[in-house]
């Protein structure tokens, strides 16, 4: 059955967060699904850490972003992160992230759940999985990915200039093999896209791996990290960041070493 919904006035909402930092999402997804978009302006040159759903264009709906040739760094390639991927020139993500046809996507929720392998209960996810619709005539149930191969295959130690800030490529693997963050070293701020935030961490998927997971985990709290702008929910501190890191790998490194 069709959702019957209303069509939203702004599918995106828009958050100055620091002069060279704008946080973009779509408020009117399901948490699950609602992912951040970072705009990150540099002296040379833009950055775009990740694309969101993809169900509005971004381009279409903030030409802001692609104002100034923007790089846009895919942090891991799952469906709320890569949906307007194919809308940007430049696309870079770890060699091992791939966002084309195969990529699980649906906006219904108990079928999205099959297709990511979640393991929850019938009930945990509602139908439909946003609460209005981005433009009249928008059909949810033929929501698909646009395929957006990566222009640039990023490796561990890669780095994005953008003239006046630096960011190296992080590979983090455990929520997905291809997971990456970016770190800028001079300022200690990181976009960590589904590696880090603070919530429940997904650690359970097919994809997913949680030995891999600790050693990221681990490998991420010996760097001098100031802030974190993660891939779901709001900015938080480097002493938040040690303390959500030590509950994990308090949680997973006993079943690691038994494994």
């Amino acid at each position: 059955m069709k959702p019957t919904l209303t069509v939203a006035a702004e599918w995106y909402r828009v958050r100055p967060v620091t002069g060279s930092v704008t946080m973009i999402d779509e408020p009117h997804v399901h948490e699950l699904l609602r992912a951040n978009i970072w705009h990150v302006r540099g002296a040379g040159r833009d950055l775009v850490v990740d694309a969101g759903l993809g169900v509005a264009s971004l381009r279409n709906s903030l030409p802001v972003v692609f104002g100034r040739d923007p790089v846009l760094v895919v942090t891991h390639a799952h469906l709320d992160h890569v949906g307007s991927a194919h809308e940007f020139e430049d696309r870079r993500m770890h060699r091992t992230s791939l966002v084309d046809e195969n990529t699980a996507a649906s906006l219904n929720g108990p079928e999205l759940a099959r297709l990511l392998g979640l393991d929850l209960p019938g009930a945990a996810l509602p139908d439909w999985l946003i609460r209005a619709l981005p433009f009249d005539g928008f059909e949810p149930h033929r929501y698909a990915i646009s395929p957006a191969p990566a222009t640039v295959a990023l490796e561990d130690g890669d780095t994005i200039d953008l003239g006046d800030m630096t960011l190296r490529v992080l590979h983090m693997p455990g929520h997905t093999p291809g997971s990456v963050c970016l770190f800028n070293e001079a300022d200690g701020s990181l976009f960590s896209g589904d590696v880090i935030y603070d919530d429940v961490l997904l650690d359970e998927l097919p994809e997913s791996d949680i030995e891999d997971y600790v050693s990221s985990m681990l490998r991420l709290r010996a760097l001098p990290v100031e802030v974190v702008y993660p891939g779901h929910g709001v900015p938080f501190d480097g002493d938040r960041m040690r303390q959500i890191i030590d509950e994990y790998v308090g949680r997973r490194a006993a079943q690691v070493a038994e494994s």
